[in-house]
């Protein structure tokens, strides 16, 4: 063994024992941490896919589901509560179930459109001041055959404007070349047309070169990947980072699904969780090579784990996982979810089997949905015919309520940059961690939503953003931000 592993194993036993003697077991979580809203508006069954984003422009985040029907609902917030308008809103789709939703302004026109993906099928819904318009032939993405699970709105060649990556379960992944609103299918010529049983896609800059990344998640024995971007050209890395679970090739029962990013142990760079059936990974990134160290830290997850999310719930600083788990068949499967929390790096599990946020088997979202400082959940439930897309408010008490900041990112234009960071700074110069700007999330979920920070003090920090750009990663900083003055408000930084 090596000094570095020496040293990592020492440091290690001796972060467990001081968190064994500084930090107590957490509480299970209590059934009343969270309560549910309007439980009747969206108690409708069979929900895939959840997706946040603020359509409207009225500066509240809205929710879109996909169900298995083929409908999307559309529930709009206005402080007041949520309001279902799809169909006013011109989302009056029926037909196969819908799994893929993501939010994204391709057009650059300052409000957000809507991609749709059903089995089978797929729409590009553009958004004309609220109300949505199929777009999907002219825009020259019109696609048959595809069984898209997870859809992600990322700039791959850095030119400034979103492209679409689709992750196809049945046949070749896509990736459409966003040239000023008019798209151009390049999976092949870019190294990207991958067919194995592709569920589900997490894109970031891995490696800090300054090109967004993607882990694409792989189902029924087939191996996962992981493609370095090197310049707008891709080349499959999993096998030699050891993360494309060789040992499982073949063994239909097993395979990867979703996939979380998030930089969970504030060491600044973003580490990766992929959701599986059989056993999932936590895979801890050190300047782009990753090590499994999910059983090391105490987050262990086996069955059948579909989808997860990081939100630091309680507001102490570390991040969070919600995992959607289901145990039995899919036709009348019933959720184990796991919920993880986070004790400065180490893992325990505080759901119960009875918690009514123990409720979903598919999409899962953390959001400030109300802007009160704490997160939020948003759900899905598409095996039965209970559950729907409940949301349920946060309903943390005490001073840690106010102890958070949302940050979104900007370009020059306005717009958001999905694939861009924040990073936060206390005063002295210290990383208190780093979140990515997203523009999909793993699988069966996506939003459009602002970077939140749980804070364990709320002194005043330093906000940095990096833009991926055509002249390489650009950072931006904003000192001396006080949070308590920004409570109820988002943060905006622009490229300048």
């Amino acid at each position: 063994m090596n000094s570095r592993n020496l040293c990592y194993l020492a440091c290690a036993a001796l972060l467990t024992l001081t968190e064994s003697r500084a930090a107590p077991k957490p509480k299970l979580l209590a059934r009343d941490a969270f309560s549910a809203v309007q439980p009747q508006l969206f108690a409708n069954p069979g929900a895939f896919s959840n997706a946040w984003g603020d359509y409207d422009g009225d500066g509240n985040v809205d929710l879109a589901v996909g169900f298995k029907s083929g409908e999307v609902r559309l529930y709009r917030y206005d402080r007041q509560g949520f309001v279902e308008v799809g169909a006013a809103a011109g989302l009056t789709m029926k037909g196969p179930e819908v799994r893929a939703l993501a939010w994204g302004d391709y057009d650059g026109d300052g409000d957000l459109d809507l991609f749709v993906g059903a089995r089978d099928r797929i729409y590009l819904m553009r958004n004309d001041g609220g109300v949505f318009k199929d777009v999907t032939a002219e825009a020259g993405i019109s696609l048959d055959k595809v069984v898209s699970r997870q859809a992600t709105w990322i700039d791959y060649d850095n030119d400034g404007d979103p492209d679409l990556h689709l992750a196809n379960r049945s046949g070749t992944d896509f990736l459409f070349r966003n040239d000023a609103g008019h798209f151009t299918e390049v999976a092949a010529e870019v190294g990207l047309a991958d067919t194995r049983k592709a569920v589900g896609a997490c894109w970031f800059d891995m490696n800090g070169d300054g090109y967004p990344d993607v882990f694409i998640a792989h189902q029924d024995g087939d191996t996962d990947a992981l493609y370095r971007n090197e310049k707008g050209r891709f080349t499959d890395v999993a096998p030699a980072l050891r993360m494309d679970r060789a040992d499982r090739k073949g063994r239909t029962g097993e395979g990867s699904v979703g996939c979380a990013v998030a930089d969970y142990d504030n060491d600044g760079d973003l580490d990766l969780f992929v959701a599986a059936y059989g056993t999932s990974m936590l895979y801890r990134n050190d300047g782009g090579r990753f090590t499994d160290i999910a059983k090391d830290a105490g987050l262990i997850a086996e069955g059948h784990a579909v989808s997860a999310s990081w939100g630091d719930y309680d507001n102490d600083g570390n991040l969070d996982l919600y995992i959607t788990n289901y145990h039995g068949e899919s036709k009348a499967s019933q959720p184990a979810v796991y919920l993880f929390r986070n004790l400065g790096g180490r893992f325990e599990n505080v759901m119960t089997s009875d918690n009514p946020v123990n409720a979903a088997d598919h999409g899962v979202q953390w959001v400030d949905y109300d802007r009160d400082g704490k997160l939020d959940l948003s759900l899905t439930r598409g095996y039965t015919s209970q559950g729907g897309a409940p949301v349920f408010r946060n309903r943390l008490g005490g001073s840690a309520r106010g102890h958070s900041l949302e940050v979104m990112v900007l370009d020059a234009n306005g717009h958001a940059r999905p694939g861009s960071e924040v990073r936060l700074f206390d005063r002295s110069g210290k990383i208190l961690g780093a979140r990515l700007v997203m523009g999909g999330d793993g699988y069966n979920a996506q939003s459009a939503i602002p970077a939140h920070f749980g804070l364990a003090r709320t002194q005043k920090v330093t906000v940095e953003a990096t833009y991926l750009t055509a002249s390489g990663r650009v950072t931006q900083r904003v000192e001396g931000i006080d949070p308590n003055k920004q409570q109820g408000r988002v943060l905006m930084v622009r490229q300048r």
